[in-house]
């Protein structure tokens, strides 16, 4: 019995150290996630304490899982975590039935689990606390309180520390599609057909088969080109046509034209400027930001301005902060996954993200240049992957 209870009580508390740490590195993706769930369950006048509750969700869970983990004060704790468990399986079960969203976001971006795969991991997770929690008195910590709570204190420095550096600049570990290095035209573009296409001719006079392509059709040679009588087409399919993996990414310009082949695949340096919405998006960083631009152009590099606010919108943003550079529209929710600040700025090339940056951070353009062969050995790397 004292194996289990002691495996039942590390278990649990490397699960909530890690589901507190995830969460931790992406404080903004917990907003979100609980700004998705107050809306789907009607409860938008909440969405201004998505941020707060974010946090002491993800404290809670660290110095639990450190209690559990180091064997700090269970007889207090396993009463915590008992209540904590309960609640939660009680509230999944309940999401898992109603599917209020696809991904109950209990491990952040790290791992999706669906809503029933949550209700399961709690009831695995209620069994192990069942069992500290009845076996609580036999647990001993011979350190003296002091000690004890010094070790809880330091586990809430720690994860408010990642938080607070998180929320201020960009996630510790990116866990999204969008992360540094990551070829993101092909979850955005979808990839096309490359076939080999044989055109068989019968020689008339002869009688023999002959194959050609496009390019090595003899057709310039009128004389030889009039003996062959065309047969049949052959096609080899080398690559077959596939849909993109991230559906809701499509870039629109004034006219509803879509845009992603031309701003995602551009072969050359592209930065992005992201903003999902510019009504809440930090104005300070403009000054600055026009200047970055001005020599973007004198050196042919693109720039441009994606966000979730409407043309009009956009327009009047565009005039009172001074912006030259094109904006396109894309779905608000879509760019919150790009980077985790509003605004924040991407730079891609042939489709691969080189870097990013929160707008605390933007840099200058000297610094940017200076990061041109960093860059370039990035682009070596991945292109060594495929």
């Amino acid at each position: 019995m004292k194996f289990l209870r002691n495996f039942s009580r590390i278990l649990i508390g490397l699960t909530f150290i890690f589901s507190g740490f995830v969460k931790a590195v992406d404080p903004m993706g917990s907003m979100y996630k609980f700004k998705e769930y107050f809306e789907a369950f009607g409860m938008s006048g909440l969405a201004g304490m998505a941020l707060f509750l974010g946090v002491l969700l993800f404290l809670c869970e660290f110095i639990l899982g450190f209690s559990f983990l180091f064997n700090v004060k269970i007889k207090v704790t396993a009463w915590l975590m008992l209540l904590f468990m309960t609640f939660f399986t009680v509230l999944t079960f309940i999401l898992a039935i109603k599917n209020p969203v696809s991904d109950c976001g209990c491990f952040g971006d790290a791992i999706k689990l669906t809503n029933w795969g949550t209700f399961y991991k709690n009831i695995v997770l209620m069994a192990l606390t069942l069992i500290v929690f009845f076996q609580r008195k036999k647990f001993v910590n011979k350190f003296a309180d002091v000690v004890q709570l010094s070790v809880l204190g330091l586990g809430a420095i720690i994860v408010l520390g990642i938080g607070y550096y998180s929320y201020n600049h960009l996630p510790l570990i990116d866990f999204m599609p969008w992360k540094k290095g990551a070829v993101i035209a092909k979850q955005i573009l979808p990839q096309n057909e490359i076939a080999e296409i044989k055109l068989i001719y019968k020689n008339t006079e002869t009688g023999e088969m002959l194959e050609y392509t496009s390019k090595t059709l003899p057709w310039q040679d009128t004389v030889f080109f009039k003996k062959l009588v065309f047969v049949e087409q052959k096609k080899k399919i080398i690559q077959e046509y596939k849909e993109a993996p991230i559906h809701d990414f499509m870039i629109d310009d004034a006219d509803k034209n879509e845009r992603n082949a031309e701003i995602i695949g551009n072969p050359n340096y592209q930065f992005l400027f992201i903003s999902h919405d510019l009504g809440s998006a930090d104005k300070s960083i403009f000054p600055a930001l026009n200047e970055f631009y001005a020599q973007c152009r004198k050196d042919s590099i693109s720039m441009v301005g994606l966000c979730g606010s409407s043309f009009r919108d956009i327009d009047i943003f565009r005039l009172e902060n001074k912006a030259n550079f094109d904006f396109f529209t894309v779905d608000e929710t879509a760019l919150k996954s790009v980077v985790r600040s509003n605004p924040g700025l991407v730079l891609l090339k042939n489709g691969v993200v080189l870097d990013k940056w929160h707008y605390h951070d933007f840099p200058t353009y000297e610094q940017f240049k200076s990061n041109m062969p960093k860059y370039e050995e990035l682009l070596k790397q991945v292109k060594a992957k495929k």
